[in-house]
């Protein structure tokens, strides 16, 4: 075999040597045992390149001025290519037993070499058997020397590229290996993110019933004892909606923020009748960003937090303003109080478990395509700003925070 026709298509046979599917055996029927399509394809791969090389070398031995038979080539090529697909069963193994780890790789690569050696005279002795045996189809001047002068020159001749079919199957081996370690921990993280996620969620959740529920409770017992009974049946009833949704066990990562609004107004409509005539509620979304899809309970803590630094801390009447609005691809959110703001405060800014939920999921869903921003607002109070990517369609899975 010519040396250049050999090394210039090595790489496309070790690639089918190595178990990858061909186009149209990737049809083959499903009750097809593994071993026997492994088989085939290697077979297939095996011919492929050895009709491809004998091509070539016949095209090259005819412009050299030498004539031979065009089956003495091909009885020439194939055993060749045939006898690797034999052998990367093997290859395979002893890559995957000798594996090539950080400790010890040199003695590591020095026990390959001389498995490969001993590989390639194996080759070369079956190949020359053959070729021998199949001399009167593949005469030449050659075949007249002893049996061992022709194999000691023909494995020579042939060392190079056998070393070469050898530390290409190995490296191809690592790869695939090493490729398919890598689905499998790029699995294992997106299904610990998702996993992450739902419990961040369902920590939005917990955080919520027992600190919004003892306040309820409390301004249901203040209206009973009041006597006004319409309202507090009315408060009970909205409380009971509202923890409906909240305590519902659903994987729902985002909801469309037409969804997402209308919990909110449950929730504001509980905290007016707690505060009576102190909170004045405004929501302001444009008609296209209802259907945008936004994280499931996003607005709610963020909305408390107003409420609990803003409202809570005045006893004028206040203000809680949730605004949308769409900017190009990005859906912008908005919560604005007119309470005494961040910086006026004493005791500092705190983000508390909500809202430290809310950035966290928020990373995990949109990558650095989000932010969530708690500023002084330039007249009075504080201003919650919320951007990430306008979509109408959830999100299929987490992405891993970066």
């Amino acid at each position: 075999m010519l040396p250049s026709t050999a090394e210039g298509i090595a790489v496309v046979a070790l690639r089918l040597f190595s178990g990858l599917h061909l186009p149209y055996l990737g049809r083959m029927p499903v009750e097809h045992p593994p071993r026997l399509k492994r088989a085939l394809q290697l077979f297939a791969g095996a011919t492929f390149l050895g009709a491809f090389s004998a091509s070539q070398q016949y095209l090259a031995l005819n412009l050299q001025g030498e004539r031979m038979p065009l089956i003495a080539v091909v009885i020439w090529a194939l055993p060749f290519w045939y006898l690797w697909a034999l052998l990367t069963p093997l290859v395979v193994w002893l890559a995957r037993c000798i594996p090539l780890v950080t400790a010890h790789w040199a003695s590591k690569i020095l026990a390959h070499l001389a498995i490969a050696s001993i590989l390639a005279f194996f080759h070369s002795l079956v190949l020359v058997s053959i070729q021998v045996a199949l001399q009167p189809a593949a005469s030449g001047e050659m075949f007249q020397q002893p049996f061992w002068t022709l194999l000691v020159s023909f494995a020579a001749y042939e060392l190079s590229l056998n070393l070469l079919a050898y530390g290409a199957i190995v490296g191809i081996t690592y790869a695939i290996d090493f490729y398919r370690r890598f689905k499998e921990r790029e699995l294992a993280a997106t299904q610990l993110s998702a996993q992450l996620s739902q419990a961040q969620l369902r920590a939005l959740r917990m955080q919520l019933n027992p600190h919004f529920l003892f306040n309820t409770m409390n301004t249901i017992a203040m209206l009973v004892r009041k006597q006004e009974s319409e309202e507090a049946v009315r408060t009970l009833a909205g409380l009971s909606d509202l923890l409906r949704y909240v305590l519902e066990d659903t994987r729902t990562h985002e909801v469309p923020l037409r969804q997402e609004l209308e919990f909110v107004e449950r929730y504001l409509a509980i905290e007016q009748v707690r505060f009576a005539d102190r909170l004045n509620v405004r929501i302001d979304a444009e008609a296209d960003t209802l259907d945008a899809h936004v994280p499931n309970l996003l607005l709610q803590p963020i909305v408390e937090n107003a409420i609990r630094h803003g409202i809570a801390r005045r006893a004028a009447a206040s203000l809680v303003e949730v605004r949308a609005r769409r900017m190009d691809d990005t859906l912008v959110l908005t919560v604005r109080d007119d309470g005494p703001g961040l910086l006026r405060q004493a005791e500092g800014v705190d983000d508390g478990v909500g809202l430290s939920n809310s950035r966290a999921r928020l990373r995990q869903l949109y990558g650095e395509l989000q932010s969530l921003d708690l500023t002084d607002s330039p007249t009075q109070g504080a201003i919650a700003k919320v951007i990430l990517p306008f979509h109408t369609e959830p999100v299929t899975a987490p992405t891993q925070a970066s």
